[in-house]
This record gives structure tokens, sequence and C-alpha cells, in this order.
């Protein structure tokens, strides 16, 4: 194995610190990552899945990569992976975030740390107005005036919203807000299930100036639940896109919100120079919504739309202090999503003049995948394995594995494969690989190949098998470890759910203190005008 140069928790504090780019990535798998904390600006990265994302978390295979986990057992394999994947600087974190912990730095909970962190030092500094579940439900009741847009992506509005809301999410509350509430004596309710987009989004049509009253509502769904109040379920309506009129207001007010968040702007060819500059990393991101991005995008571009980025930003943007450039249509939703990431400290985000220009492409962006090319599987389809006693092991996700998979298939993670093998098939003749993603059941075979087994990989994986229409069977009889996922309050037992839920409220509003001990946000927060 490649040899990882190791470094001091002060040194790697120096590294966030000063102004070179910089890749800090937790090779942990999720769950690890979140419950057992981590480094405020890591960038979560599971050694599992670490080739599937290092291209789009890190494109430039020379910059500066640093590595952590809890203990550093992981960092060998991690810096192994990096090497064949052609990356040229990098190092470690000794002793992981145990050495971080005892050398008195901050370790933090949770997932989307700096920008949950972000969210409730904005409520916080510009004042955002609230309103509880009990008094917008009172409002309702009445029948007042109001509208409840929901911030979230259609899936988690699909899964639970408040009756009556409609589906508006994050950058496209400013672009259709007015389509929403064109009376300016409407009040307008923003939530999310708990703190963030709520405030956010309720923040960004006050900053954009929409002549309504705004107000977030206090602790999302959750605080709808704590209320006694019943969710709605499976709803699916959503603020239509904005007609000639309100568009023209969105772009107005998006631009003077623009010009006071001192959000800078680039045209094509300063694009195709950012493009050839070999020293400097750079993300360009398509803020549409993702049906808008697969109906037709600039070639080079990344879907992420602007409330997702703002809200996850460390899930997308790999290099810390690289260049963002943001691409819209109408310029709205770029606009907002780059006032926001200026005021998260990201020193150098542009909006690109001009809207989509060029041919465009449509489909999902291009994944590229470093040294799959070079695989060459034995590949087993599901008819013929079905017929086999081959071993399965599926390698996608936990989660999933428990809603149904191939009977009697055994689940770990990849980083856990080979241990799973010593324990489960060790006189196995025929091993047979799957997981949800085919990419990744191909990386997990050439894991273990080369031992006395045959290693075979499920031809289109575990929609292959459900598409040949064989049997699934559900439950976690052979479930080795759960750690891959983080589960949301929603997702524990019952029982569980509304002590954690409780328990998630507090994190995230005592994240501003932890924030102001840790010492290394940059967060300039936008008052209102």
């Amino acid at each position: 194995m490649v040899a990882t140069a190791m470094l001091t928790p002060q040194q790697v504090k120096q590294a966030i610190r000063d102004d070179r780019e910089l890749a800090l990535l937790d090779v942990r798998e999720e769950r690890a990552f979140s419950d057992q904390g981590h480094l405020l600006f890591a960038a979560p990265a599971p050694l599992s899945r670490l080739e599937l994302m290092i291209d789009a978390l890190v494109p430039r295979r020379d910059a500066r990569v640093i590595l952590v986990d809890g203990d550093g057992s992981r960092i060998a394999r991690a810096g192994a992976v990096l090497a064949r994947c052609g990356y040229a600087d990098v190092s470690a974190l000794a002793g992981g975030t145990k050495a971080w912990a005892a050398a008195g730095f901050e370790v933090f909970t949770g997932t989307n740390v700096p920008s949950k962190a972000f969210g409730e030092i904005v409520e916080v500094e510009t004042g955002t107005p609230h309103l509880s579940a009990a008094e917008v439900a009172a409002l309702q009741a009445k029948g007042a005036d109001l509208v409840v847009l929901d911030s979230r992506p259609m899936a988690e509005f699909l899964d639970m919203s408040i009756p009556g809301g409609l589906d508006c999410p994050g950058a496209e509350l400013v672009h259709r807000a007015r389509q929403a509430a064109p009376n300016p004596e409407t009040l307008v309710v923003v939530n999310c299930a708990g703190r963030t987009r709520s405030i956010i989004g309720a923040q960004s049509l006050i900053n954009a100036k929409l002549p309504n009253r705004v107000v977030a509502l206090e602790n999302g769904t959750m605080g709808w639940e704590f209320a006694g109040l019943t969710l709605a379920h499976g709803q699916t309506i959503t603020v239509p896109p904005p007609e000639p009129e309100t568009l023209t207001w969105a772009r107005a007010a998006a631009a003077d919100l623009a010009r006071r968040a001192e959000v800078k702007r680039c045209t094509p060819a300063d694009l195709a120079r950012f493009r050839a500059d070999a020293t400097r990393s750079l993300f360009v991101f398509d803020v549409r919504s993702p049906e808008e991005y697969l109906a037709g995008h600039m070639p080079g571009t990344r879907s992420a739309a602007g409330g997702q980025l703002v809200q996850s930003t460390d899930q997308y943007v790999g290099t810390l202090k690289s260049r963002i450039v943001l691409v819209d249509a109408e310029d709205v939703r770029a606009l907002v999503t780059a006032s926001w990431l200026n005021q998260l400290g990201w020193p150098e985000v542009y909006v690109l003049e001009g809207g989509l220009a060029g041919p465009l492409e449509t489909g999902p962006e291009p994944r590229r995948v470093p040294g799959l090319g070079d695989l060459r599987p034995d590949w087993i389809d599901a008819t013929a394995l079905a017929a086999t006693d081959a071993v399965i092991f599926d390698i996608g996700s936990s989660r999933a594995f428990k809603a149904g998979h191939i009977p009697g298939a055994w689940f770990c993670t990849r980083a856990r494969l080979a241990e799973a093998v010593a324990a489960h098939a060790a006189d196995a003749k025929t091993i047979v690989i799957t997981a949800d993603d085919v990419a990744l059941a191909m990386l997990g075979a050439a894991d273990i190949a080369g031992g006395q087994a045959r290693v075979r990989v499920l031809m289109g994986g575990n929609s292959g098998w459900r598409a040949a229409k064989l049997p699934v069977e559900t439950g976690t009889e052979r479930l080795l470890g759960q750690d891959d996922v983080w589960l949301a309050p929603s997702q524990f037992p019952p029982e569980q759910q509304e002590a954690e839920k409780r328990r998630y409220i507090q994190w995230e509003l005592d994240l501003p203190e932890q924030i102001r001990r840790d010492g290394d946000a940059r967060f300039r927060v936008l008052l209102p005008a």
C-alpha cells in the first residue's frame, strides 16, 4: 500500500485556516460520520464508495487532500484508493477525530453541519420571524389569507407535509413566490422538516423584499407533530412556474438581492478561462430543478437544485476555497443561491451571464469513476443466479436491503466485504456481488478477486433481479451492520421518533455556540435592507 503522510491536529487546523484549496475528506460510513462526530468542514466520502464520489468532490487530481476517520484505521486503504485514482497530494489526520478531540478541537455530530449551523446563525442575526405550528393551524382554521410553502424537494414533501401546503423547493421560493401569493396581503409561511430550510427559505423571501409578510414555521413538520397536529402524506401539489409578470418581479428582486450580497458574475469567456486553469478547482452547477436539467443542460455542468446546494454544500463541493459557477435559465435561482453561498463564506462564487449558453445535452450528468473501465467482471444474469448455490453479498444500501433483497443474500458495506466473505463464505465455490449501483458491485468484486472462489457480478444489479420478476425477501436476518446510512428522526422505530425529533431540534439550536468555539467558519450574514 502507498504510505500516506500523517499530520498533527494542529497542522490540519492550519490547513483549514490558510488560503489554499483543501479537500478534507472523512472516509467513514455515513452513520459513523454523523453519530461518532467529525470535523466541521469535512466532506463525507465513505471508503466503500470513494471511487464513485471522488471525481465529483475533488475534480483536480493535484488538489491538496487530507483524509480523516475516527481513529486512523481506514487511512491506509483510502490513501491507496486515491493513489490509484491519480491523486498526488494526499495526507491524513494522525489518530483521526479521537486525536482531534484530544487536542482540544471541536467535533461535530450530525449531517450538513456547516449549512445547518449557518441557518441558526441567520435566524439570530437577522431576526427571521416565525410562527408556531399552533398559531399557523389556528389561522388556517379561521380561514385566514395565508399560503404554506414547503421548501423541500418533492420526495420529502410527498412523504409528509403540512395540510394545505404547496411544494416550492429552496431557490424556487423567490422564483415562484409571487405566483403562489400574488396578493401582498397574503401571509407566506415557509416550512421544512426541521429548521434550516424554513429559516433560509423565509429569509430568502425577506431578503428579496417580497411585499408579503413572511414567516418561518417554527421547527417545521416536527413542530407540527409536537403540537399534536396531523401531517398530510402523499401530496404532490406544487407552485407552478412563474408567469411573465411574476417572473419580471422575481428577476428584479433577485438582481437587487445579488447587488446587496455582492454576487459576482462571469461571462462564457470567463468560464472557458476557469476551465482551462489547471491550478484551481472548478465546480459548475445547474441550479434549476432536476427535471429541467434532464430535459436540457449545458455540457460540463452538474445538477444541484439551488436550495439543496445551500442545504448540503458539503455533499456537492468537496474542495474548500474552490471556484463555483452557477447556471440558470432566468438568473433568479442562481443569483439567490449565490447570495447564500457568499454568506456561507465561499470566497469565489459566480453566476454565468446569459443563462444557458450554446448547444444543450439531455439526460443525467455523466459519471466518471476512475479505474472502472479497466475492470472486466465475470458477469452472471439473474436467471442463472437463481439456479445456482452461489453465496450472494449485497453491498448497496442497508435501508434498501431491509426493504427487499435477493433471498439468501448477505448485506455488508464494501469496506467490510473481505471480512464478511471470510466469515460467511470461506468454503464457497462461487460468490456473487450485487448492489443497486452496478459500478459499486464491480468495484467490490475486484476487491476480493484472486481467492479460491469464483467471484461474479450480477448483471444489472438488484434492478436486474427485480426486472426478471424473481422473488425477494425482506428483513434483517443477514444484515451485517447498518452504519452506511444516517437515520433521520422519522426513520427510527415509532416509539423512538418523538424523542429523536426533540433531540434533533435541540442539536440544531446548540450549533451556533459550538461554531463559536470552533472558530473556523467564515459566515458573513447579510442583514435585511
